[in-house]
């Protein structure tokens, strides 16, 4: 194989064996790589009506085949397993360094199963793969953790692992990598620490050769160049990260406020990424060789909140912003460094202590039950809970279910914005329409990374469209998630596919990344076999969610956002018409009025 190493390693946490398999190359081609080949597997192997925390559950860790090529920001890792938090599908994606070591160990996939009678930790360098004991780093947060296990492995390798939130299986718990990058959503950390593993340490130079290296740097180069261009003409990505967002959104009334109840945040410009710049950012962070470069390395250097790590980046600011009334950016960003330090989900963490203050405010908690008050715009209590949820402390115990589960508990299920019992991330869908069928119909519950839109409805990228017109929405919302099913599975960042080579001519995207892909792998793709792969994905991951119980029928949005008009800004008196764009999306997709992929869709994609 050339690109693909083509080489899985399986551990069996229960009996701690270990072996290598090797993936056949017709499986290879057909689902890419990375979230493809992983939901390939967990289909395969596991079912899907299995408890997420039981032995029974797999977690896999997995490369594509342009993580740690020259491509820009190819430098990505997918966590794909089912999710405790909506008992769906969980694939989070992370950078960092993290993932091109991984790469480089020779393995293309780690497959976990088990659970391991004591707590334990894998290291792997090269074709020295070993579990060791983990007990002296349990309990420990991600920084100390990262530290003692490269102590004891090799000061240049790389670490992904969990904080006291996994451990203590927070719902929302991420695995974090590199001390600060995250794959955070949808509780992957709580099955890593369900299965006693506290972390991965990976070391190695074992790149797999690609098919065509000249021709592949060569395009290389020429994608950097346009990217480099860019960020030298003042990028708002390079300059202020995603911090940068608030503002856009806020102006367009789709930053959420207070829970939801509003759609603009009067301190917008406090917590924003101009004010980031002028008060705590040290530098720009970029993943390993990319060019990009949109994470924030901070600091905050005196007063009750000192600290230092990386970001805050939009979904951040966001949850732990504007939806909680906090306008203090050094209290937000110390919040951020305790989610990053403990492993917890910043937009799950956020939205639930802000749906929490809503309930407290309408006197459907009492400070009794929460132990102290919790209203809006209180940042000390807003870290207080970030800490206890991450603990299980008091009535951190209850956070840590998730706004969902919290709401449901106390009478008032309505007062959570969800999909799929998982928290929305920064877009108000009743402004931004293509994001509310976005969010109904994910694959892993609300999410911006299951397929973008606000790309094109808010950003303008690569053309801008109506944010509130509800018609042609249904094929946008198609074509954006199949392409981030592929984009995932090459091993890309989402920020350089869809900004420099998903342009306003649909098949130039999967043009460029069929030839970066033959020129690694050999593979001759046509820019429709591309597309194929990234629809055959999404409806392989469709098929596990209809056996988990969660199909059509949940692909729906919460009360607030069918029932209660935006009170305020462009969009006030808007709610998401999802009633419009479900029956175009699910004819775009060619599946049935309930929402299940026809015979002949799935005979089409080879899935019959």
């Amino acid at each position: 194989m050339y690109g693909w190493h083509g080489r899985i390693l399986r551990v069996n946490l229960t009996t701690g064996a270990i072996s290598v398999e090797s993936v056949p190359e017709k499986l290879a081609r057909d689902y890419v790589g990375g979230r493809g080949w992983a939901i390939r597997y967990l289909y395969d192997e596991v079912d899907p009506q299995v408890d997420p925390l039981s032995p029974e559950n797999k977690l896999i860790f997995t490369t594509g085949p342009l993580t740690a090529t020259p491509a820009p920001t190819g430098n990505r890792y997918m966590v794909v397993t089912k999710s405790p938090l909506t008992g769906a599908l969980a694939h989070s994606n992370s950078g960092g360094d993290f993932p091109t070591w991984m790469k480089r160990t020779g393995f293309d996939m780690f497959i976990f199963e088990g659970r391991a009678p004591e707590p334990v930790y894998l290291w792997v360098h090269e074709d020295h793969v070993e579990l060791r004991p983990a007990a002296h780093v349990w309990g420990k947060d991600v920084p100390t953790t990262t530290d003692t296990l490269l102590a004891e492995t090799d000061p240049k390798a790389k670490v992904a692992c969990i904080g006291p939130a996994g451990e203590n299986l927070a719902l929302m718990a991420a695995i974090m990598n590199d001390k600060h990058r995250a794959a955070a959503r949808s509780g992957v950390g709580a099955v890593m620490g369900s299965k006693n593993l506290k972390a991965v340490v990976v070391q190695g130079r074992k790149n797999p050769p690609m098919f065509d290296a000249q021709g592949m740097r060569q395009l290389s180069v020429s994608l950097s160049k346009q990217v480099g261009a860019d960020m030298k003409a003042g990028s708002s990505l390079r300059e202020y990260g995603t911090a940068y967002v608030p503002q856009v959104t806020n102006t367009l009334g789709i930053l959420p406020t207070f829970n939801w109840q509003q759609g603009t945040f009067a301190d917008a410009a406090e917590i924003d990424g101009i004010r980031l710049k002028e008060t705590y950012l040290k530098r720009p962070k970029p993943c390993y060789r990319c060019p990009i470069a949109c994470g924030r390395d901070t600091e905050i250097p005196d007063g009750k909140y000192k600290g230092k790590g990386e970001g805050p980046e939009y979904e951040t600011i966001a949850s732990l912003g504007s939806a909680c009334g906090v306008n203090d950016l050094a209290a937000l960003t110390k919040a951020n460094y305790w989610c990053n330090e403990l492993g917890l989900d910043t937009i799950s963490a956020g939205m639930t202590v802000a749906a929490a203050m809503e309930m407290y405010e309408r006197g459907y908690l009492s400070e009794e039950e929460i132990g102290m008050p919790l209203r809006f715009g209180d940042a000390d209590a807003m870290i207080e809970m970030i800490k206890k949820m991450a603990y299980r402390e008091g009535f951190g115990d209850v956070l840590a279910m998730g706004s969902y589960r919290m709401a449901e508990k106390y009478g008032h299920p309505e007062i959570a914005v969800t999909a799929r019992k998982q928290e929305f991330p920064g877009y108000d869908p009743r402004g931004s329409q293509g994001m509310g069928l976005l969010y109904a119909t994910s694959n892993k519950g609300a999410s911006h990374m299951e397929g973008d839109v606000a790309y094109e409805e808010v950003f303008g990228v690569p053309v801008k469209i109506d944010p509130l017109k509800a018609e042609g929405k249904g094929p946008l919302v198609k074509r954006f998630q199949d392409a981030f099913a592929l984009i995932d599975s090459a091993g890309l960042c989402v920020f350089l596919a869809v900004r420099y080579v998903f342009t306003k001519e649909e098949m130039i995207f999967p043009t460029v990344l069929s030839e970066l892909m033959r020129l690694t792998t050999g593979a001759d793709y046509t820019p429709e076999e591309m597309l194929k792969a990234g629809e055959r994905i999404y409806n392989l991951e469709r098929l596990f969610l209809i056996g988990a119980g969660t199909g059509g029928h949940d692909d729906t949005l919460p009360p607030r956002m069918l029932n209660e008009p935006l009170p305020d800004g462009p969009a006030k008196g808007r709610v998401t018409e999802l009633d419009k764009m479900l029956p175009e999306y699910y004819a775009a997709r060619g599946w049935d009025a309930k929402g299940n992929p026809t015979p002949e869709k799935l005979a089409e994609l080879g899935l019959a």
